[in-house]
């Protein structure tokens, strides 16, 4: 018996940015994607996550402000470096941000919050292939420096989780070799058995 869901996860792949194109989601889409990113594990019903849409010019903007991060921070840039920097999020016609914002909680760690965010990002991720956009997950070198969490409108105590490109996509993603979860396995067998 197959299982068309089942089917669709074992057929999921990341399809490359620069060849993510117009049109992308519509409101309808967005929103339904959004509605599928919370139905996650979140203990403790904090919501600890939330969700920031790069779209149409301000996508530019954001390239100009980190070639001007990374010019501060390495130096002068050459023209390939610079055009990398001021592509990083137009290469795609939407970009959303899936953000960590943790609660502070006496009994819920940050960590389990920032897994949940990361489960927020794949549902969202997995919504946009199911409604036949073309995605791809990442972080990148801004992600981990303070004023690049800055220039992508994060709140200082907030941490990227990633940054889910998306848009109509009309290639085969490549895949990649997968590991063999068999030799990902074991069965506990309890500190009784040795």
């Amino acid at each position: 018996m197959t299982n068309p869901v089942i089917d669709f996860l074992l057929r999921r792949t990341s399809a490359p940015i620069p060849e993510l194109r117009a049109p992308g989601p519509g409101e309808e889409d967005i929103a339904t994607m959004l509605r599928a990113a919370v139905r996650v594990p979140d203990h403790g019903r904090l919501a600890p996550w939330r969700f920031i849409l790069y779209r149409g010019e301000v996508r530019h903007r954001i390239g100009e402000r980190l070639a001007e991060l990374a010019e501060r921070r390495e130096g002068p840039l050459s023209e390939g470096r610079r055009q990398q920097e001021l592509t990083r999020f137009s290469r795609a016609p939407l970009v959303i941000g899936v953000i960590s914002s943790p609660k502070e909680n006496p009994k819920i760690p940050q960590w389990e919050m920032f897994l949940s965010g990361g489960a927020a990002a794949m549902n969202l991720l997995i919504a946009a292939g199911a409604l036949g956009y073309g995605a791809s997950w990442i972080t990148n070198w801004y992600s981990d420096t303070e004023e690049g969490r800055a220039i992508l409108g994060l709140a200082p105590h907030e941490r990227v989780v990633g940054f889910v490109h998306i848009g109509t996509y009309e290639g085969t993603a490549p895949d990649r070799p997968r590991p063999d979860p068999a030799t990902l396995v074991s069965e506990y067998v309890g500190p009784w058995e040795s």
